[in-house]
Formats: C-alpha cells, structure tokens, sequence
C-alpha cells in the first residue's frame, strides 16, 4: 500500500526543514541573532505540528485494516493533538523562554508557505 513515495505532508514537513536555517540566518541578518533564534523558533514549532501529522499519517497508511470510524476519530484527535503542541510551544517560547514574538510568529508564518510544496511538487520533485 505505501509505496515510499513522498506524501503531501511529508513534503511540507522536509520543505520546513530547509527553511528553518534559511529562517533563522534572514532573521538574525535583519534583526540581529535574537531574531534569528526567535524566527528559528517559529519554524521549529511549525515543523513539529507538521512532524504530528506525518506521523499519523504513516500510522494511518500502515493499518489499511482501519474502517472510516476509526480514521474519523484519528483525524479528530490529531487536529487536538497538533492544536495542543502549537499552543503549548508558543507558550514555552513566548512565555517561558521570553523570545520576540514578531519574529516567532514570522517564523511560524513563513514555515506554513511550506503547504506550497505539497500543491507544486508531485512524487518529491
């Protein structure tokens, strides 16, 4: 069933991995190496909502046996499980390790241009 060809997510997930030093050398250029961490940051946090997705999906892809029931309520809990990292990253980055929001959000924001990838490359490329 899954032929290890590149799923859509997987794309976005490894396009936000380019991007991440690409984001966090931009924002150190620009606004000093604060910024850069803090744009760094916000693409990290994108990639791990991503790295969630992926994931499920690969657990999804490897269990055919699963009726629509059951993917239903993965597909709930995943949307929980990703809309609770998010939330809890942002909170450790903004409140706890005190970083510039700008730049984090910035970061987050240009790490989810990454879905392009998954809408232009078809089979990796």
């Amino acid at each position: 069933m899954f032929t290890g060809t590149p799923t859509g997510t997987w794309r976005v997930a490894r396009a936000q991995a380019l991007l991440a030093p690409v984001a966090a050398l931009l924002g150190a250029a620009i606004a000093g190496v604060g910024a850069g961490l803090a744009a760094l940051y916000g693409v990290l946090i994108a990639l791990a909502v991503s790295a969630v997705l992926v994931w499920r999906e690969r657990q999804s892809i490897g269990h055919p046996e699963w009726d629509q029931h059951r993917l239903l309520k993965l597909f709930i809990r995943v949307g929980i499980e990703r809309l609770t990292l998010l939330v809890g990253l942002l909170v450790l980055g903004l409140g706890v390790l005190k970083l510039a929001p700008l730049p984090v959000l910035l970061g987050l924001v240009l790490a989810q241009f990454a879905w392009l990838a998954a809408v232009t490359g078809r089979n990796g490329k």
